[in-house]
């Protein structure tokens, strides 16, 4: 009797499942660093030969510290400690670090299998606990096993701080020359690890540059976000670099910092112009030293995290008014970008209109609404003073409603003021998308003009060179039709 087709199908996806934790747990041990600490010469040269090829990072050391020196210059995403070293045992350095607010993954390793060594171990937080001796396949299985767990932990965390997140579009969308300029830069920057400032109005998409940076980087570590504007300043430096059990009232444990789960990836500061300036100064000191001390301990960690603030303030003036120090913004300024508001790039609101209405219509599970004339009239007129997440928040109240709402645009420019005015409803097809509208719209303003390029190009807030493009495609549309 041959095997059920379903029992076939499930242990196939198993393995398949299976597979990719294998895959996974090997790109995180040939991404690791590892700390080695035993007193045996012997032990370690195993231990080199097992790891040394398989790991981006492996150090040696015979005592607990020479482990501690090797610590404040590196960051270890494990450690691999004997219990009984010269000196200090490996429980009793851990838990001075566990009270110094340090949360290094440790493996202990021993030949004395002792119970109550065994649930020392475990309550100062040993990830594993391997006998002498070993095998080779028994130390990797428990590297591996340890890095998916921290893998797993970080993820976890950085999760729970997205749940409440608005989490912005994935990709830059507009052809406006402004928004091709910042695109450009994005690219130059990304590999590189230098700081970098972007400006602009809120809801302008400051973090969703901050996101193409990290993304186009090559960097392992996750992307963090900090608005700095919304956590109390008494909290803030915990927040950020992490604290020790007791450093406050209400820290019954110790507990790592935004920037330790970053390593590797990319602290994104938002609103950076609302941190108080004692914060400020120990954030200097933070990108200078590339180490972190949690609030409450002595001693500092190595980070290896790249730094993006944003602000919708004028920062230059903040300097000035003793509001900011100079040296942190010069520190932080090595490039700048501006984004520019919506109402400088009005040629991408039919663009970033149907984008929204697809995208949230699928999340929503309703239709996406059609808009007609004069809803792009409306849309383009708009001063939008909460730039694009205004547009969004609009077509998600549209979707909502099952209609455009036409109360959102009080603010608009007077009427008669657009040439698109002029076209009247008859000349007008229902059926028309907003690629279409933005077609007759732009050309309308080019009649209107008199056919001048440069005068419609000022008027729509666009460059000519876009101008140029677009009328150069509609060209070849048109004659590919004919």
């Amino acid at each position: 009797m041959g095997t059920p087709a379903h029992v076939v199908t499930d242990v196939v996806y198993a393995g398949a499942i299976a597979g990719d934790a294998d895959e996974r747990s090997a790109q995180l041990l040939a991404s690791a660093a590892i700390l080695v600490v035993d007193d045996e010469p012997g032990m370690r040269n195993f231990l080199q030969r097992a790891l040394g090829t398989r790991c981006a990072l492996l150090e040696l050391a015979d005592s607990a510290e020479a482990g501690e020196a090797l610590r404040k210059r590196y960051h270890f995403d494990l450690m691999i400690v004997d219990i009984r070293l010269p000196g200090r045992t490996g429980v009793d350095w851990m838990r001075e670090l566990r009270e110094q607010g340090t949360h290094a993954d440790v493996i202990f390793m021993t030949a004395y299998a002792d119970l109550d060594v065994a649930i020392a171990a475990l309550r100062v937080g040993a990830c594993d606990f391997v006998l002498k001796p070993f095998r080779v396949e028994q130390m990797l299985t428990s590297v591996r096993r340890c890095l998916m767990h921290r893998q797993m932990q970080r993820e976890n965390f950085l999760l729970r701080r997205q749940v409440d997140t608005d989490v912005p579009m994935r990709g830059i969308i507009g052809e406006n020359e402004k928004i091709r300029e910042i695109e450009r830069l994005i690219a130059r920057v990304a590999p590189a690890g230098s700081t970098v400032l972007i400006e602009g109005e809120t809801g302008s998409g400051k973090e969703l540059v901050a996101r193409a940076i990290h993304e186009a980087s090559g960097r392992r570590g996750p992307f963090v976000a900090v608005n700095c504007g919304s956590i109390s300043p008494d909290l803030l430096e915990s927040e950020l670099f992490g604290h020790t059990r007791g450093a406050f009232t209400g820290a019954q444990s110790a507990r790592d910092g935004l920037f330790s789960y970053a390593h590797n990836g990319t602290v994104f500061l938002d609103e950076i112009g609302e941190m108080p300036l004692v914060m400020q100064a120990k954030l200097l000191r933070v990108l200078e030293q590339r180490t972190v001390r949690p609030v409450g301990s002595d001693r500092e960690a190595p980070v290896d995290c790249r730094v993006i603030a944003a602000t919708n303030r004028d920062l230059e003036a903040t300097v000035r008014e003793g509001g900011f120090r100079e040296d942190l913004y010069y520190r932080l300024n090595v490039l700048s970008l501006t984004m520019p508001p919506l109402r400088e790039r009005i040629d991408d609101i039919p663009m970033l209109a149907e984008y929204f209405s697809s995208s949230i219509a699928a999340e929503m599970g309703v239709e996406p609404i059609p808009f007609d004339h004069n809803d792009l009239i409306a849309l383009q007129r708009y001063e939008w003073p909460g730039n694009v997440r205004e547009l969004k928040n609009v077509i998600e109240r549209s979707l909502l409603l099952g209609k455009f709402p036409a109360d959102c645009f009080r603010n608009s420019t007077a009427e008669g003021d657009n040439p698109l005015e002029n076209m009247g409803r008859s000349g007008v097809q229902a059926g028309w998308t907003l690629a279409e509208m933005e077609k007759r719209y732009m050309l309308s303003m080019l009649e209107s003009a008199g056919g001048n390029k440069s005068e419609t190009a000022r008027r729509l807030g666009v460059s000519r060179k876009t101008l140029e493009r677009k009328l150069h495609a509609w060209h070849k549309q048109d004659t590919a039709e004919v």
